[in-house]
């Protein structure tokens, strides 16, 4: 009798995707995303500008990690596709495009280029591939080089929009804030589909993941093109940010080396991560820029102290000693209620 009453008052394991603390950080990202969109109403210029970096810092994070932490593709050339986006801005803009208007068409324009490119890229694998990215960079700044009508290597200014400056930074604040938020939402979304978990088991085994019958190709292709869009659309908003492009800067690979620089210090293969990541990054550069090379040699040393005390990112530690993850991909395993818990 007695070991009846206490199997009736064991708790119920339960298997869940959200629980209160992610259902609560849903709500408080929905809270802050209407802070966000009200913020120019408040805060003038330069605040917004600041934000409009860190959004921009935190869509090519993300994107970045969507590649190699979670379908495990180290690229270094993400930084071809801010470029296709940034021109391709520009040429909708001289077409009479609405320069806000035309930053989808950047993030399109960058998915239809990243196709055929990925057919080529996807015969090699691991450094190669890496390298094979940068090297697809570098064919596309020298082929802007080479086109007078885009600038050539002296690049181009932003047509005048019209729009009085204060309107101009709003929108573009506004621009920024919608392009992370798609990132992350979208991110978000295909990691908790089918292609989201067939990308990560061909990541930790292609071999195992192909004789269960996961398309390897497409796990990888897919969060490949949207890797590509959302580095597109963010080259689009830093063109209508900094209004003036040229082939030298946004071709550079500090792009990607920052990428990855705010995966790592952050967590990769986890959404919260990268933006972890990128707020320490842009505090850094807000901060000890100033200092010139002293700033390059400060980063470094960082990356490598957390490499070795805590090589799964800030983020990464302080979810696996806490359990804590706000933004759930997978199913979890949670104690049941007391309302749940077995009844005679």
């Amino acid at each position: 009798m007695v070991s009846e009453q206490a199997a009736a008052a064991t708790p119920v394991a339960r298997v869940v995707r959200l629980d209160r603390i992610s259902i609560a950080a849903l709500v408080g990202a929905a809270v802050l995303f209407v802070a966000f969109a009200a913020l120019p109403f408040v805060f003038a210029g330069p605040v917004q500008n600041a934000l409009t970096t860190v959004f921009l810092l935190v869509t090519m994070a993300s994107m970045w990690n969507l590649l190699a932490g979670y379908a495990g593709l180290v690229s270094f050339g993400q930084q071809a596709y801010l470029g296709v986006g940034a021109y391709t801005l520009l040429v909708s803009v001289r077409a009479g495009v609405n320069p806000f208007a035309a930053v989808p068409i950047a993030a399109v324009v960058s998915l239809a280029v990243a196709v055929p490119l990925s057919y080529g890229l996807f015969r090699t694998r691991g450094a190669y591939f890496a390298i094979a990215t940068w090297v697809v960079a570098e064919a596309f700044r020298l082929l802007v080089i080479t086109v007078p009508a885009l600038g050539g290597g002296e690049g181009a200014t932003l047509p005048p929009t019209g729009l009085d400056p204060v309107l101009r930074t709003a929108l573009t604040y506004w621009t920024a804030l919608a392009v992370v938020t798609a990132s992350l939402l979208g991110i978000w979304l295909l990691l908790r589909s089918r292609i989201g978990l067939d990308a990560a088991a061909v990541r930790d085994d292609e071999q195992a993941a192909v004789a269960v019958g996961v398309r390897a190709s497409r796990a990888r292709r897919v969060p490949y093109l949207v890797s590509a869009a959302g580095f597109g659309a963010a080259g689009a908003v830093l063109f209508l940010a900094n209004l003036r492009l040229e082939p030298a800067s946004i071709f550079n690979v500090n792009y990607s080396a920052n990428a990855f620089f705010m995966a790592l210090i952050g967590g990769v293969g986890t959404l919260e991560g990268p933006v972890v990541g990128a707020l320490v990054f842009y505090g850094l550069q807000f901060f000890l820029a100033d200092l010139g090379a002293a700033y390059l040699v400060l980063l470094g040393l960082l990356a490598i102290v957390v490499m070795l005390v805590a090589p799964e990112g800030l983020w990464g530690r302080f979810s696996r000693r806490t359990g804590v993850v706000l933004f759930p991909i997978g199913y979890r395993v949670r104690p049941a209620g007391k309302h749940e818990r077995r009844g005679p």
